[in-house]
């Protein structure tokens, strides 16, 4: 069995999965199609109270249960305000790079099913208009988005159905080149969904049993912190699979899984972390280990929230996280083939 003929599948599930808008606490519409991914796969999905998803594969080995997650949920905005010109202020859902939103097109929801289509900006957007169009912050203080409606007041944009609280999605801008790199944003963490995806119909399609009973956990509140603050009690380990870092003081590459030490809320499990790079070098996967110091996952939220789980973090490498971020095949293979050796499948 080789990954790499699985490549057009891979790269199918990240435009269906990244199709779908789902920040932070917005997600019913995409847990709805990665339950009709995993139950056409023939797996079994539950969803928790809370909007994550439990997708189960038995094992051939009854003694423990061991668990992957990802997380579905991205970044994005809501509305704060609306000016008196009707422009839209807004606050970040999650930690969006604001810089890299300006001029982005953008699509705002109401609460009555209505959808209208925007763009964010600069409030001073215009070179031959405004002196400080190129030095002025770009933050949620000094940006708004342009709606794509005729409106002129902040009572036109009322009459629209638009306020506050309404959610505001950004355009992923997902695309997919000849030479391998997936280029989008919320590569962070469809990129990692799409993995586990992927490696779901490689386990169905090749008939392989993990060792143990395997739980993947699908969170919908990684961005804001508590993704995994609750997971199923039966686990014993949990490795989050989420994007690895690139830049200054870091091994990794967008061609690399990376296998991450330590982050901002400290080491993940130093026995699980080693067994995760035994396998990695053993079985020539092109592989990184890296420390992050700006970064937190799922593993840390479930330890944080109390759950005695041996954790770890793994991911293919992406360059630009947080703005407009780029992978390559190769790393979310690598991360395939690492999360299959991790649990044993044959």
């Amino acid at each position: 069995m080789q990954i790499t003929d699985y490549r057009e599948s891979l790269f199918d599930y990240c435009r269906r999965i990244f199709a779908v808008d789902s920040p932070s606490g917005y997600t019913a519409n995409v847990m709805s199609l990665i339950r009709q991914i995993a139950e056409g796969l023939g797996y079994s999905f539950a969803l928790t109270r809370k909007g994550c998803a439990v997708i189960t594969i038995e094992g051939r080995s009854a003694e423990k249960t061991v668990g992957l997650s990802a997380h579905v949920d991205t970044l994005g905005a809501m509305v704060r305000s609306v000016t008196s010109d009707g422009q839209l202020k807004f606050t970040p859902v999650g930690g969006p790079l604001l810089p890299t939103l300006d001029g982005e097109y953008c699509k705002i929801r109401t609460r009555s099913g209505e959808t209208y289509t925007g763009t964010i900006l600069s409030l001073s957007p215009a070179a031959h208009v405004y002196d400080d169009s190129r030095s002025r912050p770009r933050d949620a203080d000094n940006m708004a988005v342009r709606i794509d409606e005729k409106v002129k007041t902040a009572e036109d944009v009322k009459a629209l159905g638009i306020e506050a609280g309404d959610y505001i999605f950004l355009d992923p801008k997902t695309t997919v080149t000849p030479s391998g790199f997936l280029k989008s944003r919320f590569i962070d963490d469809k990129g990692s969904v799409a993995c586990l995806m992927t490696a779901l119909k490689i386990m169905r399609e090749e008939n392989l049993v993990p060792e143990y009973r395997t739980r993947f956990f699908i969170s919908a509140y990684e961005e804001v912190g508590h993704g995994a603050s609750w997971i199923p009690e039966d686990l014993s380990e949990l490795v989050a699979v989420d994007m690895g870092c690139i830049g200054l003081d870091l091994n990794c590459t967008e061609y690399d899984v990376s296998i991450c030490a330590k982050d901002s809320g400290g080491p993940y499990d130093y026995e699980l972390t080693s067994r995760l790079v035994r396998l990695a070098k053993e079985n020539g996967l092109s592989y990184a280990v890296d420390i992050y110091p700006f970064y937190g996952s799922d593993v840390g939220a479930a330890l944080s929230a109390g759950h005695d789980i041996k954790g770890g973090l793994i991911g293919p490498g992406v360059h630009a996280s947080h703005g407009m971020e780029r992978t390559h095949a190769e790393g979310m293979e690598n991360t395939i083939r690492l999360a299959l050796l991790y649990l044993g499948c044959r």
